[in-house]
């Protein structure tokens, strides 16, 4: 399935949100990318979806996952069944 609406939430300087974006880009697949310390209402807004403050975290489609790495990303991607 290929997703409609894909949107990372980040903090400059993450580690993890540095990877979640290359392996993003890496795939060739399109995104929204929300910065969370210069935006507030987008940190409200990941806080509002996760319940957390830590970041990268990322919506699918209404599919959240939070505070992950790359390799936790890549299982999820494909136990999701999202296409690239």
């Amino acid at each position: 399935m290929t997703p409609s609406s894909i949107r990372l939430f980040v903090k400059p300087g993450c580690p993890w949100c540095d990877e979640a974006i290359e392996w993003l880009t890496g795939r060739g697949i399109s995104f929204q990318m929300l910065d969370v310390i210069r935006d507030s209402a987008a940190r409200a807004e990941m806080h509002e979806l996760t319940g957390q403050s830590k970041a990268p975290s990322i919506d699918v489609d209404g599919e959240v996952l939070a505070d992950f790495g790359a390799d936790e990303l890549e299982v999820w991607w494909k136990k999701m069944g999202f296409a690239g």
